[in-house]
């Protein structure tokens, strides 16, 4: 049985800030469902800790970056996981990456690279009895361990998958003395990246393979446009990078038998979706009718293309629809939404804040979902969308492009399509897209078909499962005859 060692910095259900956490989390399940065995490594953080109550003592070490620090084993709603418990790098008040005062952890460098540097030890056999044959690091905070490793007789394979490339954990070229890398990492092949130390750029020099998370992303990476200042080295490594979509947690995301939404429902009784649009009206006091309700469930950045919508409010309520919108994020968009729903009571609701349970009973309720990003690796909320019968409405990029399928024509007619595609990423683009969604639901009929359509879609980890496990076979060597 192949085994791997995962390294994040966060997981579902323990800590999550975004996406990652789900992808960490819910990724080790599927590959174990078809003979992978997976444990997950990640900081233990102290609301993991507290959430927890504790763990089996596996390694200890003397020293990491400053300090003692141990590994706690423990299992968590299927979940093999190891924790780095190390006091001085992570029992503070704040989140994984920033502090309570709004700005990173000014050691976030270290905090990360002892997270690397207790992977590759791990990968070396530091636990007894248990010596992965795959590490795979996912994003910057792990992408040290691949750097850590390289250099090692007898190691195990390296994986690094980018969830974005726009994070890449630079830092000042001061603290490469304190890394304990050899001499010969710091240069063009290492972890140098005009002048700085990139974590994620080492990573992707020293891996053995890298995997970014959508086929359509992987391709723009390797441009000028998408490559973040990282299109070179993707190019050179282009016949080790590979693009395999996420999936989503089905059994937690599922409209039969969601908890969290005032009526469950199937395709079988997909009428019973306006139960849920009934309440969602209630929760965001908006007006109860049967004009259309277009939702956001996303981080309010400028990524996100969300400066695009809080310009384009009026216009959207003007057009007929209602909209709905939770996240939190930049805080001139987050004041942008607020007026606008203050000018359009009834008509817009607005919870600034990450809300899980919320967030279910939007993709539940709402006729559409809106992801107007400027470029996005993969996306999860239009996964939930698609899942729940909300028909997304996206931008051709990334991952948005590779998971919905556009409501054109031909899609009606071979019965396929799924949402709406917009191109360019601008205000008028998006209208457009929203335009065209009005259309559709004008038509009763039609507009069923589509939900029908879009609850079929597999978003489920199975085949991208299958995907991760051949590309861990083919990193291994022959088992002999």
């Amino acid at each position: 049985m192949t085994s791997v060692l995962s390294v994040s910095s966060e997981v579902f259900p323990l800590i999550k800030t975004g996406g990652l956490a789900d992808v960490a989390g819910a990724l080790p399940l599927a590959l174990g469902r078809i003979g992978i065995d997976v444990r997950t490594l990640i900081p233990a953080y102290p609301s993991v800790l507290a959430g927890l109550g504790g763990g089996q003592v596996v390694a200890e070490m003397p020293e990491l970056f400053g300090g003692p620090a141990r590994i706690l084993q423990v299992e968590v709603a299927g979940l093999d996981l190891l924790l780095l418990d190390a006091a001085h790098l992570y029992d503070r008040p704040g989140g994984p990456y920033i502090g309570i005062n709004g700005y990173d952890h000014p050691d976030n460098w270290a905090r990360f690279a002892a997270l690397s540097k207790a992977a590759a030890l791990v990968g070396l056999g530091l636990i007894p009895g248990y010596r992965p044959d795959i590490v795979h690091a996912h994003d910057w905070q792990a992408a040290l361990a691949p750097v850590y490793l390289e250099r090692e007789p007898d190691r195990p394979r390296t994986v690094v998958t980018i969830h974005n490339l726009a994070f890449q954990g630079a830092f000042p070229h001061a603290i490469f003395a304190e890394l304990g890398l050899p001499d010969e990492a710091w240069g063009v092949d290492g972890v140098e990246y005009y002048g700085s130390v990139g974590f994620l750029k080492g990573g992707l020099r020293s891996a053995d393979a890298v995997t970014t998370v959508s086929p359509n992303y992987a391709a723009e990476i390797t441009t000028a446009a998408g490559g973040m200042g990282l299109d070179g080295l993707l190019r050179g490594r282009a016949d080790r990078l590979t693009g395999i979509v996420n999936g989503i947690d089905v059994e937690t995301w599922d409209p039969a038998t969601d908890p969290h939404v005032a009526a469950t429902f199937t395709r079988g009784d997909v009428f019973r979706r306006t139960i849920n649009k009934r309440a969602l009206e209630a929760e965001f006091a908006i007006e109860e009718d049967d004009t259309p309700i277009l939702a956001v469930v996303s981080r309010l950045t400028w990524q996100k293309g969300l400066d695009l919508l809080a310009e384009s409010c009026d216009d959207i309520v003007a057009a007929g629809c209602r909209l709905v919108i939770c996240g939190s994020g930049d805080r001139m968009l987050e004041g942008a939404f607020l007026g606008a729903a203050a000018r359009h009571s009834g008509r817009m609701g607005v919870r600034i804040g990450y809300d899980e349970i919320l967030s279910h009973r939007i993709q539940a309720g709402a006729d559409a979902l809106l992801v107007p990003s400027r470029f996005e690796p993969c996306g999860l909320t239009q996964l939930y969308a698609l899942r729940y019968g909300c028909l997304p409405v996206v931008s051709r990029v990334g991952g948005l492009a590779d998971t919905v399928i556009d409501a054109n024509f031909a899609a009606q007619a071979a019965g396929v399509a799924t949402g709406v595609i917009f191109s360019p990423v601008s205000r008028e683009g998006l209208m457009d897209g929203i335009g065209r969604l009005v259309r559709l639901y004008e038509d009763p009929s039609l507009w069923r078909d589509l939900q029908l359509t879009a609850m079929s879609s597999d978003v489920s980890w199975t085949s991208s499962a299958r995907r991760y496990a051949d590309l861990y076979k083919s990193l291994l060597p022959e088992p002999l005859a």
